[in-house]
C-alpha cells in the first residue's frame, strides 16, 4: 500500500477511562507534568464557545487545502473520537464549515484539530463543540486528494498516533501517547490537586522570596546593600 494516499485502520487507542479522568484537568497541568516539551503550536487556537475536549485521536494527513481525506474521516469517526488533521498548516483555503461540523456534533465526535484553516467562525463560536485551527479564510476546500487516514502526523512539532489521548481547553491543544497516559495522569492529577488545595491561600504569604532570592545568588545574581 503505497504512502500518501491511503486509508488504515486504527490499531488500538486510549481507553474510555482515561479520557475520562483528562477532561477533568486543564492542560497547563498535565502539560507541566510532560516536562514543558510537547506542545501543538501557539497558532492552533480554540474557536469554539468554550469547554474541554478530550479523545482518542484518528488522524488525517492531507494535501494542503484540501478535504477529501477529512470527509472520509468523518465517515470511519466513531463517538467521542477527536479528529485530527494535519493539513500542512496551509491557510489558503479552509478544512472545514458549518456543514462538516454540524455532522461531527450530530454524530457525538468529540472535537477536531486541524493545522489549517476553517470557516463560518461565527456559526463555530455559538456552539461548544471543540474546534481548533491555525487560522480562518472564507475560500473553500478542494477534493482531490491525496491524503491518509490513520498514520502518524504532526501539528507544529507535536507527533500524534492513532488512537493517542488529545487534549484541549483555552490554553490549547496536547497529545498524550497511549503508552503514557496513567503516567502522565497521576502526575497531572497531584499537580491540578495541589494548586486547588492552596489557592486560597495566595496571598497571605510572600511569593517564596527566601527561596528564590537563594536560587538567584546561586545564579550570581547581586542585590544592593
Amino acid at each position: 500500500m503505497p504512502a500518501g494516499f491511503r486509508v488504515l485502520k486504527r490499531k488500538r487507542q486510549v481507553d474510555a477511562a482515561w479520557v475520562d479522568k483528562f477532561r477533568r484537568i486543564p492542560v497547563a497541568n498535565i502539560s507541566d507534568s510532560m516536562f514543558r516539551v510537547s506542545a501543538g503550536g501557539a497558532r492552533l487556537r480554540p474557536y469554539h464557545a468554550g469547554g474541554a475536549m478530550a479523545g482518542p485521536a484518528l488522524t488525517v494527513r492531507t494535501a494542503p487545502g484540501d478535504n477529501l481525506m477529512v470527509h472520509m474521516a468523518l465517515n470511519l469517526a466513531v463517538k467521542g473520537d477527536v479528529i485530527v488533521v494535519d493539513a500542512g498548516g496551509e491557510l489558503t483555503n479552509s478544512i472545514i464549515g458549518e456543514r462538516m461540523l454540524a455532522y461531527c456534533q450530530a454524530k457525538g465526535f468529540a472535537g477536531i484539530a486541524i493545522n489549517g484553516a476553517v470557516r463560518d467562525v461565527g456559526y463555530i463560536r455559538k456552539h461548544h463543540f471543540p474546534v481548533y485551527a491555525a487560522g480562518v479564510t472564507h475560500r473553500g476546500p478542494y477534493k482531490n486528494g491525496p491524503g491518509e487516514i490513520n498514520v502518524t502526523v504532526a501539528l507544529d512539532g507535536m507527533a500524534i498516533e492513532p488512537g493517542d489521548l488529545v487534549v484541549g481547553d483555552d490554553d490549547g491543544l496536547l497529545c498524550v501517547p497511549c503508552q503514557d497516559v496513567e503516567a502522565v495522569y497521576q502526575l497531572a492529577h497531584e499537580k491540578h490537586e495541589m494548586e486547588t488545595r492552596t489557592f486560597k491561600d495566595i496571598g497571605k504569604g510572600d511569593n517564596n522570596r527566601a527561596q528564590y532570592e537563594k536560587t538567584l545568588r546561586q545564579l550570581g545574581c547581586e542585590f544592593e546593600a
